[in-house]
């Protein structure tokens, strides 16, 4: 069923000639029209329907195409589209419309993705547990509509689950990738930082200052790893030079080694995450991955997690024109954990812990849940990559993959391969 089928299925077929740009483009509406979850918030339909008739008659000639050719997809409420509203959730910026796109929307296009339409996002990004504003309304969870998305980029994760886009690109600041994947049960990327460049990434109006690229990254949402690899592969890179994505450690899981912390007193897991998370590692051991449990010397998590949610602040104060005290010792703490992890991935290929300590909870705004960045920040502060791959549950469950810093295809491929042995997208229901 195309409904379900990945990125890179769809592109093998539009390029074959098996599959029609159009008329997955006009199904991909109808889902759209007849979804409730409120996950794709704006539309173009003259646009990616004109597309892709174009996108089929280019097959038909016989012309070069891009990787991701006549496939459509949407984008997160964040990014600049030209002829879309980019709201951010915020009612202010709602009848703004961008006149040209976001250098990840330049990329996907140039690749021959076709942008049908923007996702919907928590208020200004400000939550990553939630995905509700006063523009669009309530993104619902697929599996459970009483239950959160996650956030900010709810939308998308949700998206991708239901079956309304073939594909994603979101932000992740806080967990705004990794936790709405686990949530919905997609896969989710936060790149290394500074992989993906981050101009048309802002509220609309004139563009913003030079910010400091870390800790904030954007990357793909997917319903399969090697799509990530994709869309990674077409939209990674500086704008000024040419840039390719690194090659995996590892072709074969067997030969992996791979890190493990399931669980910390300090933000502990519950039982059904706990014991899904379990059973994969302990099939991952059964099919020949060695594993080694504990953290990296010199790496305390809770030291870590503080050290990250200071970063955070710095990066807002930043963008506000603030100063904070305590600079100089903090980027002294990151550099020491950074340092920390570069040891540690000289004798292990990726990290596995909990994407985030529980599954989706009840719609909730008296909450924000700041506990859920206890894991999330064990990758973000040293700026690793790191995924979300599904991993089961009767709620979806997230095992979260870290790998060395710019070795981002070495997490995707182990998760990739992993799939065959723990499972990977199911769809709600499935």
């Amino acid at each position: 069923m195309t409904s379900f089928a990945t990125a890179t299925e769809v592109a093998a077929g539009i390029r074959r000639g098996t599959l029609s740009a159009r008329e997955l483009t006009e199904q991909l509406f109808a889902r759209i029209d007849a979804s409730d979850v409120n996950a794709v918030v704006a539309t173009r339909r003259e646009y990616a329907l004109k597309a892709a008739s174009e996108a089929d008659r280019a097959v038909a000639r016989g012309d070069a195409v891009g990787p991701l050719h006549g496939v459509p997809m949407t984008i997160k409420d964040a990014f600049a589209v030209a002829g879309l509203p980019t709201t951010w959730g915020e009612p202010a910026f709602a009848g703004r419309v961008a006149d040209q796109d976001a250098v990840v929307v330049e990329r996907l296009q140039a690749a021959g993705a076709i942008i049908v339409g923007k996702s919907n996002v928590h208020h200004l990004l400000a939550d990553f547990g939630q995905t509700v504003n006063p523009v669009y309304g309530r993104t619902v969870n697929p599996w459970d509509p009483a239950r959160t998305p996650g956030g900010s980029s709810g939308g998308a994760a949700a998206a991708l689950a239901t079956g309304l886009s073939y594909l994603e690109y979101g932000s992740d600041l806080a967990g705004s990738i990794r936790i709405p994947a686990a949530y919905c049960g997609v896969y989710g990327l936060k790149p290394t930082a500074g992989t993906v460049p981050l101009r048309g990434f802002q509220p609309p109006g004139p563009p913003a200052a030079p910010a400091r690229e870390f800790p904030s990254a954007v990357g793909p949402l997917a319903r399969s790893a090697a799509d990530l690899r994709l869309a990674l592969g077409v939209t990674g890179g500086p704008e000024t030079s040419s840039w390719e994505l690194a090659p995996p450690r590892r072709r074969r899981l067997a030969d992996f080694r791979a890190g493990v912390v399931l669980d910390d007193p300090r933000c502990p897991v519950t039982g059904e995450v706990g014991k899904v998370l379990s059973d994969a590692v302990d099939a991952l051991a059964v099919a020949g991955v060695r594993i080694r449990e504990g953290w990296p010397d010199g790496v305390d998590p809770v030291v870590q997690a503080d050290a990250f949610g200071f970063q955070v602040e710095l990066f807002f104060a930043g963008l506000e024109g603030r100063e904070l005290a305590g600079v100089a010792g903090q980027e002294r703490r990151r550099a020491d954990l950074t340092a920390a992890w570069g040891r540690y991935f000289a004798d292990v290929d990726v990290f596995l812990c909990p994407a985030v300590f529980t599954t989706a909870f009840p719609h909730d705004e008296r909450h924000r849940y700041d506990d859920q960045v206890f894991w999330i920040a064990q990758a973000s502060l040293p700026g690793l990559p790191a995924l979300n791959a599904p991993v089961g549950g009767a709620l979806p469950v997230g095992l979260q993959v870290v790998g060395p810093a710019h070795e981002d295809d070495t997490a995707i491929t182990f998760a990739e391969l992993a799939a065959d042995v723990v499972g990977g997208f199911v769809a709600p229901g499935g």
